[in-house]
Formats: C-alpha cells, structure tokens, sequence
C-alpha cells in the first residue's frame, strides 16, 4: 500500500533553514505530483508547495514562496521541502501528500486533491 515516510523536522532559530524528507514506497512514484502541507497549533490544514511527477513544475504558497524550495529526486522515490529563513509563523506539522489521481495536469494545488498523507513530521521556530 502507498506509504509515505517524513522526516527532517526539529527546532531552528528565526532566519534558520530545515530540509524536510518524504520517502514514499507503494506506487509508481513518476508517475505522481506530491505536495507539502502544514498545520500550525489551532490551525486548519495550509498547503505549502507542489511538484509535478516529473519535476517540470513546482508551486509554493504566497507564505512561503521565495524561501522555501522543493524538489525530487524519483531515483530515489524521495520529495523534499529546503526550508531557509525560517519564521516563527512557520512553526507547525509538516505532512507529505500524494495526489489522489496520477499525471496533473494543471500547477493548481487543493488539499482536497490528495489521496495519501504521511504521519508529518514537527517543525519548530524558535529564538
């Protein structure tokens, strides 16, 4: 079955960065745009960025675009979120979500569309 593995969480100081992991296993990993979410402490669920299958396009939220980078390497079925000067307002639970349905076609991203989340992994920012 689909599952999907984070890690790379913890606590980082205000200008910090984090490089988040997402190993996934179970399905034809190319074949599959995946995304990064986050929920803050009393917050409802935010979408964070998005990646084609293929690598060929990537989406950020207004929150963090220009500091975070994501990326994929399907050699190693592995998505990653580079998060550089961090904020405190980006404190939260990080998941990894696989969309529902394989080859996206448009670079428009709803956590309505996702299929499979893994468990999140926590990051904290912190002085």
């Amino acid at each position: 079955q689909v599952q999907l593995v984070e890690s790379g969480g913890g606590l980082a100081q205000p200008g910090g960065s984090l490089r988040l992991s997402c190993a996934a296993s179970g399905f034809l990993f190319e074949s599959y745009a995946m995304s990064w979410a986050r929920q803050a402490p009393g917050k409802g669920l935010e979408w964070v960025s998005g990646i084609f299958g293929d690598g060929s396009e990537t989406a950020y939220a207004d929150s963090v675009k220009g500091r975070f980078t994501i990326s994929r390497d399907n050699a190693k079925n592995t998505v990653y979120l580079q998060m550089n000067s961090l904020k405190p307002e980006d404190t939260g639970l990080y998941f990894c979500a696989r969309d529902r349905n394989p080859f996206r076609l448009y670079n428009d991203y709803d956590v309505a569309q996702f299929g499979s989340w893994g468990q999140g992994t926590q990051v904290t920012v912190s002085s």
